[in-house]
């Protein structure tokens, strides 16, 4: 039959949800950790998901603002400048195109990308439609504004707030802004005019786009033009996307842990609840109320309390997304050379997500015991099971599962090798390791009662063997959080160790200098040649182009003994620097070796304006937080197939503390900005304050996922502290203090903390060489040694211990402070 009230059923479901609830009022620390367990979830996967969302959009824009918008281009062959009569030339031909020059400023510290278009010729179909003639404007100004004297430029608004522009300001030497989201961040965008002025390069233009629906009789634009041009195809709109998919993939997977982390809270607390409202829900069942009703009834109290928490978490989300953004960009900039915002802009979409998140994970979490309250049956017969049996059967069920997991994760790793591949092999040593732990215990827990002397360390050993079932999953929470912490910290610390002594060899020259033209270059080398305060002039010409497709830098070198012995080869073939000197070979980089699948003695073509250019592969050199591929050749062999490679910049070395005074020395005989002249130190200096801010957002993270799983440990103890009393009145019986009591009670808690991070150092080793070996590869390109830090783990050994105390001390203060009436009156009923 099914209960129903003086209105009907509905009454009887208002006093079954009213019933239910009452649970949390006597008991708010267990409502207390459901919220965390939700908010704590909720608010680390939604931060990572805006920080993430925040930056494809940027992406997106910059994309429609400078990579053509998926059209193709012509460029001069040589892959120089050209002049504008070649666009006037082809436009008469009947060549639908339109110039594009761009270059870079320097303001405020910061290098801005400077973008000049022509609104008037600007091809339909990209993302600067707004900019030709009939297009939606640009925001606080028009088109007429843009095109006519006295120029302006759109900027973005997050660039704007960061170099101190505001609508209507002119800051020297670019004109008075257009605030608009229309430019990509990073970039100013311009006519073509007011960007030549400010580029200070009159009458050029770097490219051509080409409109789509040309006719097929249009002559040859060589012909038309008399320079060579070649027809490119357009830019894959998808590179950067590809190119720092790694870098977003990286913080899904930590946002996806400290998610789970939070379930863990979650499904204990749930648990823990069902268990103790069992009786009453019995008691619901045999006065009448369906077995669905007390279920819906359970899932509509949950989705209540999910909604607040989730509401909770993703303002917490949105505020560490918000702390956590400008390293994000600087990651992104200095790792990837991608341009993201520092401030968040999410759509209602991010708020919506988030909060079907949060629910999804409450069902997750709950389903077990909504579905034990379908099943419950209106009068059930009590069937008492030992502890012992019912945690081996536990024990039994983890270690299938564990078994499972790994083989899945061992076949998906062996059939589809990748970076997906990487990062599912890492999840699934995880979840093995964590399914795994309370056996390990188990089987310590019991050796150590075999060994124990006396019977209150007997107890003792037994008691937390008792409670590994209750504190299972907060001890697998805290083992994945330190088992991260131990294999991301090994990663970065080798990365560091291995990025500075990675500097010191790769940046040897003492002054670093880039002419403004070719012709100030010539006087350069003159001029330094001459000082007697100069050791070696070392020239730098440089070219880019695709190489077995992957857009690829080619830096040319002038042989020096200098250069040979510091530069960081992984490997070479016998005079490798004899080859490549002679322009018969050179040294690629490892990214480029692998994207290539080269080896030393291949042979690799490169396309150059002159035809194609066969190098052997003399050896592979490092070249960590490189975007794109990269090779060294000959000074003069690079000339002689690129002939419009640029000459501009030059390495030297000089005697100790002579640095300063030659560079005084050319600023006033050159005029030569900060800019364009940098010593050794100021550049590594600069070079290492990116790589620590690259790696802020790792540690954050790291840290909040240890906090998430010291939380977890401190509302499983919070939880159980109630259900302990009738396990430690015993002992206050037969003589024992309630002050050694509670002092038994921490040191179980801290006992176990250090057990688990005993397993997390193995499974944070295996975590780390993961990281480097497969996934830094598949993500980067290249790959970084394994180095392991042993001091590092007793610390983290002592965070664990000091998070178990800190954890255990409420419940233990409890215990010590509960008045003999109330441990006596656990021998009141039937125990």
């Amino acid at each position: 039959m099914t209960l129903r009230g003086p209105g009907g059923a509905a009454p009887a479901f208002r006093t079954t949800l009213t019933t239910l609830l009452s649970h949390w009022t006597r008991r708010p620390s267990q409502l207390l950790a459901l919220i965390v367990g939700l908010m704590s979830a909720t608010a680390l996967w939604s931060g990572v998901q805006a920080l993430n969302a925040e930056a494809r959009g940027s992406y997106a824009r910059a994309a429609n603002s400078f990579a053509g918008g998926g059209l193709p281009m012509l460029t001069a062959a040589d892959g120089g400048a050209m002049s504008e009569a070649a666009f006037g030339a082809l436009r008469r031909a009947g060549w639908k195109v339109s110039p594009i020059v761009e270059g870079w400023v320097e303001l405020h510290g910061r290098r801005l990308r400077v973008l000049g278009v022509d609104p008037v010729s600007l091809p339909r179909g990209m993302g600067l439609d707004a900019l030709a003639p009939g297009g939606a404007g640009t925001g606080d100004g028009t088109p007429a504004d843009f095109l006519r004297p006295p120029w302006r430029m759109l900027i973005a608004p997050e660039t704007a707030a960061e170099i101190g522009v505001t609508a209507g300001d002119a800051i020297a030497p670019l004109p008075a802004a257009i605030v608009s989201p229309l430019a990509g961040p990073g970039i100013a965008l311009m006519d073509i005019g007011a960007a030549q002025a400010v580029l200070g390069r009159p009458g050029q233009i770097d490219r051509l786009l080409i409109a789509p629906g040309l006719r097929a009789d249009l002559p040859d634009p060589s012909a038309v033009t008399g320079i060579a041009l070649i027809n490119r195809p357009p830019p894959a709109r998808a590179d950067l996307d590809a190119l720092t998919e790694s870098f977003h993939l990286n913080l899904t997977a930590f946002g996806m842990l400290s998610f789970l982390v939070g379930l863990f809270i979650v499904h204990a607390a749930i648990g823990l609840a069902f268990e103790q409202r069992l009786p009453l829900m019995r008691t619901l069942r045999a006065a009448g109320i369906a077995a669905g009703a007390l279920a819906l009834a359970l899932g509509v109290e949950l989705l209540g309390i999910a909604v607040v928490a989730g509401a909770a978490g993703l303002a917490a989300g949105y505020a560490i997304a918000g702390a956590l953004l400008p390293d994000v960009a600087a990651t992104l900039r200095g790792l990837y050379g991608a341009e993201a915002p520092d401030a968040l802009s999410l759509s209602p979409w991010w708020w919506a997500a988030g909060l079907g998140m949060t629910l999804a994970g409450a069902a997750a979490a709950s389903g077990g015991a909504i579905w034990r309250a379908a099943r419950l049956p209106a009068l059930s017969v009590a069937q008492p099971e030992a502890w012992r049996t019912a945690q081996l059967r536990a024990l039994r069920r983890q270690r299938i599962a564990a078994v499972a997991v790994a083989a899945a994760a061992g076949l998906f790793w062996a059939v589809a090798p990748g970076l997906l591949a990487g990062f599912a092999l890492m999840a699934g040593l995880m979840l093995t390791a964590a399914l795994t732990l309370p056996s390990v215990l188990a089987v310590v827990l019991a050796f150590g009662a075999r060994r124990a002397r006396g019977p209150v360390s007997g107890w003792a050993w037994a008691d937390a063997r008792q409670q590994i079932s209750g504190l299972s999953l907060a001890l697998m929470a805290l083992l994945l959080a330190l088992a991260t912490n131990v294999g991301v910290g090994s990663m970065v610390q080798g990365f560091r160790d291995v990025f500075h002594g990675w500097l010191d060899h790769r940046l040897s020259a003492d002054i670093y200098l880039r002419a403004e033209d070719a012709g100030q270059a010539d006087r350069l080398a003159i001029w330094l040649s001459a000082r007697g305060d100069v050791i070696a002039v070392l020239p730098r010409w440089t070219a880019e182009g695709p190489v077995g497709g992957w857009p690829t830098e080619l830096n040319g070198f002038t042989d020096h003994p200098k250069l040979r012995a510091t530069w960081p080869l992984i490997a070479q073939i016998p005079d490798a620097w004899a080859l490549s000197a002679s322009g018969a070979g050179a040294l690629v980089s490892e990214q480029l070796s692998r994207r290539l699948n080269l080896s030393l003695g291949d042979l690799v073509s490169v396309p150059t304006p002159t035809g194609e250019w066969a190098l052997t592969v003399a050896g592979i050199y490092a070249d960590y937080g490189n975007p794109k591929g990269q090779m060294l050749v000959a000074n003069r062999a690079l000339a002689a197939h690129w002939p419009g490679a640029e000459r501009l910049r030059f390495g030297l070395h000089v005697p100790p503390g002579t640095a300063p005074g030659l560079m005084a020395a050319l600023r006033d005989d050159f005029g030569l900005s900060n800019d364009q002249m940098i010593d050794q130190a100021t550049i590594k200096g600069q070079s290492r304050a990116i790589f620590e801010r690259t790696f802020t957002v790792t540690s954050a993270l790291n840290a909040l996922t240890l906090g998430v799983a010291g939380a977890a440990l401190l509302t499983a103890l919070l939880t159980l502290g109630a259900a302990r009393l009738p396990q430690t009145a015993p002992l206050w019986a037969m003589g024992l203090p309630r002050r050694q009591i509670a002092m038994l009670e921490l040191s179980r808690t801290t006992a176990l903390a250090l057990m688990t991070a005993v397993v997390a150092i193995p499974l944070g080793i295996a975590l780390a060489w993961i990281l480097v070996a497969v996934v830094n590869p598949e993500a980067f390109g290249w790959r970084l040694p394994l180095r392991l830090y042993p001091m590092d783990w007793l610390v983290l050994a002592g965070m664990s211990a000091l998070t178990a105390l800190l954890a255990s001390l409420p419940s233990a203060w409890r215990l010590a402070r509960t008045p003999p009436a109330r441990l006596l009156a656990t021998f009141a009923g039937e125990r």
